[in-house]
């Protein structure tokens, strides 16, 4: 791994240039002639990642839980095992770890277990203006069922939550405060620990969607202090189709199943039906086992470049590529300080035909509402522009970045 140098404006800068990482060349499906600034989309997979789903499927395969011939043993000790490593990845126990297909399912979970077991007619649920519509709709659901009501916190001018207000709002009748730890559009970070110490002291829980945060920054759920956190794999460089949801043991312990099948049992008889312990118990049925062995070769990954390394990396690519958009003249939405995400407007001109032409010019940006429609309503937008960093970006994918909106400028007069 060698240092990369920054591009203007910071090479001329006083200030050291910060240390930036060389990963290019362990993304196969990323040419050097191509600038792939969409990781907060779905992340490019490194190739220890490809091998190890390759080698699970070619080589290792079969299925587990239930076969007691030697293969099956070798595979569920590899489950397993992934189950473990994401366990220490976060801080969490291993029997608070549950794989799902993606955080959208985490939530839906927790949602449909934890919140009909708690949440009743005349309850509130707290949320925030840029939450993605996975934390939104789920709980939109809910309340309907049961009666209960949602609150939603305002944000900062800068696109933050406003934490003080957020914590103002949350009352007795507070039974869920679900919130995003980087936001999707904007990139502001939110203080967990602030909102989960003034949940506790209100007798709400709290769950985080940490989908944009575990991909670019150190966790630990007991100093963050949530009782839920949910992410994907396929942000966190892994393959699509399995996610994680940690619940705390206690809560998890008195939840109960959301689906039935294999595996989630203790006992069944037509009369009644006992349920395996947690994690298992909301397993239901064969899970993703090449997912999960997927997962723990991007999390062995990242943990060898180092999340630390990782974040200073994404920092000062997203500095750079700030710097730029604004001395062009483009509007960039949010936080100074956003945490690998810039979402952006050139003038007038329509998000869409802004990602088209920088498509052209081999950059892949998204463009669309994010799946976060209250927040471009709030932002007075139908959509904006955005680049997110990653691992493997370089100060010339934000180069190309640049001088594709000046492409844009000139074609849009």
């Amino acid at each position: 791994m060698t240092a990369l140098p920054l591009a203007a404006p910071f090479a001329a800068s006083h200030a050291p240039a910060p240390r930036l990482l060389d990963l290019r060349g362990e993304f196969p499906a990323v040419p050097a002639d191509w600038a792939y600034l969409d990781a907060a989309a779905t992340a490019q997979k490194p190739r220890a990642v490809i091998e190890a789903i390759t080698n699970a499927y070619a080589r290792d395969y079969a299925t587990v839980h239930r076969g007691v011939y030697a293969r099956s043993a070798r595979m569920t000790e590899a489950y397993e095992q992934a189950r473990a490593r994401v366990a220490r990845f976060i801080g969490a126990r291993t029997d608070e770890i549950i794989f799902v297909r993606g955080a959208t399912e985490a939530i839906n979970l927790v949602a449909q277990s934890w919140g009909l077991a708690h949440i009743g007619p005349g309850d509130r649920i707290l949320l925030s203006v840029l939450e993605h519509h996975s934390n939104i709709v789920p709980w939109r659901m809910l309340a309907d069922r049961v009666g209960a009501a949602i609150d939603v916190a305002p944000l900062t001018a800068d696109g933050r939550i406003d934490e003080a207000a957020l914590i103002a709002m949350i009352g007795p009748e507070t039974k869920l405060v679900a919130i995003a730890h980087v936001s999707n559009v904007l990139g502001a970070v939110a203080d967990i620990p602030r909102i989960a110490a003034a949940a506790r002291a209100a007798g709400a829980k709290l769950l985080v969607d940490g989908c944009q945060a575990a991909p670019r920054m150190a966790l630990d759920m007991a100093a963050l202090g949530c009782d839920f956190y949910t992410f994907s794999g396929h942000k966190l460089y892994g393959p699509t189709g399995i996610g994680v949801l940690f619940a705390r043991g206690d809560i998890l312990a008195a939840m109960p199943p959301w689906q039935g099948g294999g595996a989630m049992i203790e006992e069944v008889r037509f009369e009644t039906v006992s349920f395996a312990a947690p994690p298992l118990r909301f397993e239901a049925g064969t899970p993703h086992i090449v997912g999960a062995v997927g997962l723990a070769a991007a999390i062995a990954w990242v943990e060898s470049i180092g999340v630390d390394a990782i974040e200073a990396h994404e920092a000062a690519l997203t500095a750079q590529a700030r710097a730029e958009l604004e001395a062009l003249g483009a509007t960039v939405f949010g936080p100074a300080d956003s945490a690998g995400i810039l979402s952006f407007a050139v003038g007038e001109v329509h998000p869409h035909d802004v990602a088209t032409i920088l498509d052209e010019g081999g950059v892949a940006i998204r463009a669309g509402h994010h799946c976060a429609q209250p927040l471009m309503r709030h932002l007075g937008v139908p959509a904006t522009a955005r680049a997110s960093v990653c691992a493997h970006t370089t100060p010339a994918d934000i180069g190309r970045l640049a001088e594709g909106v000046k492409r844009v400028q000139r074609i849009f007069g």
